[in-house]
């Protein structure tokens, strides 16, 4: 095996309320970002490099919560989250509700290799993202119809008391890779929770909650119910079982759904060391794909439905 990867573009329901075109369109662009990533890593290139290039396309993508397209708070404001990981290193980097970066994925992994920090959040990564020279837009580059149409509907929902948002769907990015080097890398990205109270911050820029890697044992990408998420730190707790039961990568994510995350949180995607691969949800579909040098995936796992 001299390379793998993942991806995953939300957990949630809307892979089953969705048409059947919009299914098409869906798995259409994650065979896209696939590629990407598997032509990265066939030319011997860096996991690190594989998950942000993976992830810049799906940020660029307006089907996905994440970048252009990311959902409106309760205000009707934009808020995004992302955060990326290096398994050989160990280092981070993470910005929180920033509002003029066209790829948060790259002003995350600016914060890992140009600030001493880990995390920078609101107007503060916003400047870092700016004097790094990275690509600003005008808060209408992430507002589609699509978005707006959906958080009026869930406003007006809320507003009655009728749903909880919770229940909506999660359409998060992420990515996880390892490279013929051995090296392991994990990245996410997310507009954040649909309706969420200004300044809510969710598992996706947290290192450990969301995303972490580590050579040792893993790579790991959240999506779902952030809260859920943060409670248990659930990406590393894979790794962690991994490491302190010597565990494989399937026995840890098989008992974390099964003793861990409640029903319905949603889902992750993992790669092991040894390039092994675990895409596991709760909710009743997560959007994903996976590939290694072995093989493609993309029909089953490859898909929007729990498999049967």
């Amino acid at each position: 095996m001299t390379y793998a990867l993942a991806i995953h573009g939300g957990a949630g329901d809307l892979p089953i309320l969705s048409s059947r075109d919009e299914r098409e369109e869906y798995a259409q662009s994650l065979s896209a970002a696939l590629d990407i990533g598997r032509g990265l890593l066939q030319q011997g290139g860096r996991s690190l490099d594989a998950v942000e290039a993976v992830i810049r396309a799906l940020e660029d993508d307006p089907k996905f919560n994440a970048g252009r397209g990311s959902t409106l708070n309760y205000a009707g404001q934009h808020e995004l989250d992302a955060s990326i990981m290096d398994g050989r290193t160990g280092s981070c980097g993470a910005v929180a509700a920033i509002r003029s970066v066209r790829h948060p994925i790259s002003a995350a992994r600016g914060v890992l290799e140009e600030s001493p920090h880990i995390l920078l959040s609101g107007q503060g990564a916003d400047d870092f993202a700016k004097e790094m020279g990275l690509e600003l837009v005008e808060d209408g580059f992430f507002r589609t119809q699509r978005c707006v149409d959906t958080w009026q509907r869930a406003l007006g929902r809320a507003q009655a008391a009728e749903k909880d948002v919770e229940k909506d769907h999660f359409v998060t990015v992420g990515c996880v890779a390892l490279d013929e080097d051995e090296n392991l890398a994990a990245g996410t990205s997310t507009g954040g929770m649909l309706l969420k109270r200004h300044g809510r911050i969710g598992d996706s820029p947290l290192i450990g909650a969301g995303t972490f890697a580590d050579n040792r044992t893993c790579a790991v990408s959240c999506t779902g119910i952030g809260e859920r998420f943060i409670e248990s730190c659930i990406a590393f707790d894979v790794s962690a079982l991994m490491r302190y039961r010597a565990w494989t990568l399937d026995q840890s994510v098989q008992h974390i759904f099964e003793h861990t995350l409640p029903d319905r949180s949603g889902g992750l995607i993992a790669v092991g060391h040894d390039g092994s691969l675990a895409l596991r949800f709760n909710t009743r579909g997560m959007y994903r794909g996976a590939a290694n040098s072995k093989s493609v995936c993309r029909e089953g796992q490859c898909g929007w439905a729990r498999p049967k």
